[in-house]
């Protein structure tokens, strides 16, 4: 379907990185994001609707007249953006409202694969305050507790401190009236995303996020400070389990549910010293950073491929990969994850490479535009720089050579982003 108008809507990293791959595409005419960023602005045109205004999406999207709305963040779909969506027969790069609890509830999610035999930790729901030391005396350090809500990858607590454990289990009883405790899934950790339909499902290439703040895995959680794609700690053994263990049985589900899942599952594994991966986690939408360095590797067109998911035709089309590495080192604002220091002047952003192979050039996330053309910094994650090459080593250092020609007072990112996959 040739000259599709597409509307992403988002206004990070993600959804730069889905604007430049339609951008791309041989299917689409036109993009257009809502409310989009700098980034954004420079493939697509942006708009002025938030995320959170269902209904003025589902207006604009009916008023560009799209062939194709793709969904980036987990809230709209929780909120129901698909579910709206597709009453006005407009095509949704994203599940549905229920199918988006497995984002949404922790709760759910974990009863989901209970159900279905998915390989995935032991947990317990806590709902009294007076219960919270009896379940950390059923439970090993490091204890791991959760916030049954929407918390942009940082609701999750691991500490092997009772103290700091009991605080958060009571923070969490006290500000959502329960939490869970899982158990501690040792390992190393990657992520498969699934792009489904009640047809068929494609298994992107495997990456592996980096959490932390700081080097050698310190420090607090993220929303993710970098990420590498393929990750070679998913091995032809490790992919096949966890199609036959994982990915098999939640597609079975969920093609099977009353409304049909169509858009992305993202499966955040924990794989074992055995080689034996579990579920850390399911993510309803493309992952932000995984997005930056999984979209690059498609051969096929984008377009068609979130338009055939949309409509339930998945298993009609052959989707290809490129046979490259890539990889993305986020820079973030000063005092990030915590509180941010904003409005501050980023220059050097613009630097791309093209040598042969190798590209370099950069994701615009948490940046917008002043009047007079500078670009500012708006949020925590502020942008990525990402390296496409024929091996991993080539494509880090393309990363690493842009950022580090990137100037934005008070900011860091990691210098070990592929540590564990390099030599």
């Amino acid at each position: 379907m040739a000259g599709m108008e597409v509307l992403v809507v988002g206004s990070g990293g993600r959804e730069h990185a889905l604007a430049l791959g339609l951008s791309q595409s041989d299917s689409v005419s036109s993009v257009h994001c809502t409310p989009g960023n700098a980034g954004t602005s420079m493939v697509a045109t942006n708009h002025g609707i938030l995320v959170s205004d269902i209904e003025g999406i589902v207006s604009l999207a009916k008023q560009l007249m799209v062939s194709l709305v793709v969904v980036g963040p987990e809230a709209p779909l929780v909120n129901g953006l698909s579910d709206r969506l597709r009453q006005e027969s407009i095509p949704s790069f994203g599940p549905h409202s229920e199918g988006a609890l497995l984002e949404g509830s922790k709760t759910y999610a974990k009863t989901i694969m209970e159900s279905l035999g998915v390989p995935t930790g032991r947990f317990e729901r806590i709902d009294e305050i007076d219960s919270i030391e009896a379940s950390l005396e059923s439970f090993e350090p490091p204890w791991v507790i959760k916030r049954d809500v929407l918390a942009g990858g940082k609701g999750v607590t691991v500490t092997s401190s009772r103290k700091d454990a009991h605080e958060a289990l009571r923070n969490g009883v006290e500000t959502d009236g329960f939490v869970l405790m899982e158990e501690h899934l040792s390992g190393e950790e990657a992520s498969v995303l699934v792009i489904m339909d009640e047809s068929g499902y494609v298994m992107l290439p495997a990456s592996q996020d980096h959490k932390r703040v700081g080097n050698n895995d310190e420090g607090p959680n993220t929303g993710g400070m970098g990420a590498y794609a393929p990750a070679p700690v998913v091995t032809p053994s490790v992919l096949a389990r966890t199609r036959e263990e994982i990915v098999e049985p939640m597609h079975h589900h969920l093609r099977n549910s009353e409304i049909p899942y169509r858009g992305c599952l993202y499966v955040g594994l924990m794989i074992d010293e055995d080689g034996a991966p579990s579920v850390v986690e399911f993510n309803v939408r493309l992952g932000d950073p995984e997005a930056q360095v999984t979209i690059p590797l498609f051969q096929s067109d984008l377009g068609l491929v979130l338009l055939a998911a949309a409509q339930g035709n998945l298993a009609d089309i052959d989707v290809e990969f490129k046979k490259v590495h890539a990889a993305t080192v986020v820079l973030a604002s000063e005092g990030y994850p915590g509180d941010v220091f904003s409005g501050r002047l980023i220059e050097g952003w613009d630097a791309t490479i093209e040598e042969g192979q190798v590209l370099g050039f950069v994701h615009l996330a948490g940046a917008n535009r002043k009047d007079s053309g500078e670009l500012i910094s708006t949020g925590g994650r502020v942008l990525s720089a990402t390296g496409i090459a024929p091996t991993l080593g080539e494509a880090l250092e393309a990363s690493y050579q842009i950022i580090g020609g990137i100037e934005l007072e008070g900011s860091h990112y990691r210098e070990d982003i592929g540590f564990r996959a390099l030599p």
